[in-house]
Order: structure tokens, then sequence, then C-alpha cells
């Protein structure tokens, strides 16, 4: 129980704000989107 507790301390601690979680998910969405904008003619190479 005693680990358990302190685990849940250092996970307190240790959190971000939910702006900075927002900011990071939207990054790395918009990092996927240019991924997936920079292969948008692969499928046209090979006809």
């Amino acid at each position: 129980m005693h680990a358990a507790l302190l685990a849940a301390e250092s996970a307190e601690a240790t959190t971000l704000p939910p702006a900075v979680v927002g900011v990071v998910a939207f990054g790395i969405l918009v990092a996927l989107l240019l991924v997936t904008y920079a292969f948008r003619s692969t499928g046209h190479r090979n006809q």
C-alpha cells in the first residue's frame, strides 16, 4: 500500500497542465498530417 501511495504522489508531481497536453497532442497530429500529405501522390507513380 505504501508503494502505491508513493507512486501516486510522484505521478501528481510530474503531470502536465491540460493545455500543454493538448498542444503536444495537436503538434503530433499536425506532424502526422504532414507525413500523410507528403505521400499523397505515391499511388499515381506506377500507373
